[in-house]
């Protein structure tokens, strides 16, 4: 068994307290960040409502902020606890009682079958090594007709290696993560092929893409796909 090496061990202690930095210090890359969380949110308004939404892989919170609808709880779940405790303390004050944490697995969590009317994933399944698994355990937990929102990057699209060269790999190089090897480990889904995986599973379904509106991983840096579950009783 090959033990794990430095350079990835002394990353994930760090992830909680760099992750912020590392994507939102430059106004460019906040900019660009910031749009990719307004894009999967456009879809819906003040007057929607779900009533149960979950959140997986919600880092440190910064999602809920472009979130437009009304909602009567919204729970953050991570695989991370320390990040979960960065959202909680932006957070907190804000929404109150309406906001729970939770420590979880995206790939296996532990709530019930319909429990949420709406699951949100945002730069999520790009990272898990199972992806198709990952999305039959939302579909699990959603209730029929509940609304799956993903986000992802358009890795390894031309636009998306460009931007990343220019953008996020300065910044991590500068606090002295091995940016590309990080890289190698994190983003282990092509976007291509999640797109198919999505198209497979989710036929009624919505496609945005930022910044053009034309379906092309090489041409842009972000897709957003808002799947409605339908569940067959037998």
């Amino acid at each position: 068994m090959i033990n794990e090496d430095k350079a990835w061990l002394d990353y994930r202690a760090q992830f909680a307290d760099v992750y912020d930095e590392s994507n939102y210090a430059s106004p460019l890359q906040a900019a660009v960040m910031r749009a990719s969380h307004r894009l999967t949110e456009k879809h819906f308004n003040k007057h929607d409502h779900f009533a149960r939404v979950l959140e997986v892989g919600a880092g440190t919170g910064v999602h809920l902020g472009f979130v437009r609808h009304a909602f009567d709880q919204y729970v953050l779940s991570d695989l991370e606890a320390k990040t979960l405790e960065v959202a909680k303390g932006k957070l907190d004050e804000k929404y109150g009682n309406k906001l729970v944490f939770e420590t979880q697995s995206g790939e296996s969590l532990s709530y019930a079958n319909n429990s949420f009317d709406r699951l949100i994933a945002c730069h999520v399944l790009e990272h898990i090594y199972q992806p198709h698994l990952a999305l039959k355990e939302w579909q699990r937990v959603l209730k029929n007709g509940g609304i799956l929102s993903i986000l992802i990057p358009t890795d390894p699209g031309l636009a998306w290696r460009l931007g990343r060269h220019l953008g996020p790999r300065k910044q991590a190089v500068a606090q002295g993560i091995a940016y590309d090897y990080v890289m190698a480990r994190e983003h282990v889904n092509s976007c291509n092929n999640l797109l198919a995986l999505l198209r497979h599973y989710f036929p009624d379904r919505t496609e945005t893409w930022w910044p053009f509106p034309v379906p092309s991983v090489d041409l842009n840096l972000f897709f957003v796909c808002h799947a409605v579950v339908e569940k067959t009783e037998h």
